[in-house]
């Protein structure tokens, strides 16, 4: 009767024991399962930042689409003349940023020029004239494209040789990605000419060096800007004050 018992019991026990070791079981491949979606979504965010982060990096370059030369706060408008030239300094991160490299840390102060014709005939820009005055009256002219590649490419940094008298380089756009290069090309300023109600835009380059506020205090002129019949307009002179003191865009 004992074994019969004891058999019985066993037999009743053992479904459980199978029961639990089934619900073991289970909770260790839900908790594997559930834990992995943490690891890869890990991953997946790590991939996306990734890709977020070389997208950023081959950017294509877009140069800003120019509104009237009045509405920037820094511009001097001739209304007898019917003209007026906006200057809109890129020295803030937040619109620098549209360049791949970091002028400003290259010692260069990108300025967006905005010229707006509201005159009923063309404008000629071939013989116009721009300049940078700092506080200090240092009179400081735009590089030209040459002078901001030498700047890009650092030619200093690879000058040391055994030789006592340094061969020629020629070549400095070498050294500057084609990326670069096709940036800056779409930047710069070369209009030649601006229609009737229209404008033209594009940015300027000043060797700032390493002039912290190079704005303050500072004028920008421009001078050589003729109407259709060759006659020049009176120059165009922007207290760059006009932009430090503009209340921040919402």
């Amino acid at each position: 009767m004992d074994i019969l018992n004891a058999q019985a019991i066993s037999r009743r026990e053992a479904p459980m024991q199978d029961s639990c070791a089934s619900y073991n079981y289970r909770t260790m491949r839900l908790s594997s399962v559930t834990a992995a979606p943490g690891r890869h979504g890990f991953a997946i965010l790590l991939c996306v930042a990734g890709m977020c982060s070389l997208s950023f990096a081959f950017k294509d370059f877009v140069k800003p689409h120019p509104n009237h030369a009045a509405s920037y706060p820094a511009h001097d408008q001739h209304s007898d003349e019917r003209v007026t030239v906006a200057a809109d300094p890129y020295d803030m991160p937040d619109k620098a940023n549209i360049f791949s490299v970091n002028y400003r840390s290259e010692g260069l102060l990108p300025i967006f020029v905005v010229i707006s014709n509201d005159s009923d005939q063309p404008i000629t820009l071939a013989g116009m004239k721009s300049q940078l005055v700092t506080v200090n009256r240092t009179k400081i002219s735009p590089s030209n494209e040459d002078d901001v590649y030498r700047r890009l490419s650092h030619p200093s940094a690879s000058t040391s040789s055994t030789y006592p008298i340094p061969f020629p380089r020629k070549k400095v756009k070498g050294t500057v990605s084609g990326k670069t290069m096709d940036e800056l090309q779409s930047a710069i300023f070369t209009a030649k000419a601006v229609e009737p109600h229209a404008s033209q835009s594009g940015f300027l380059f000043f060797d700032v060096g390493d002039m912290p506020t190079p704005l303050a205090g500072a004028h920008f002129y421009i001078t050589g800007i003729r109407d259709g019949s060759g006659t020049e307009l009176m120059y165009f002179e922007i207290p760059m004050e006009k932009y430090l003191s503009a209340p921040a865009k919402p």
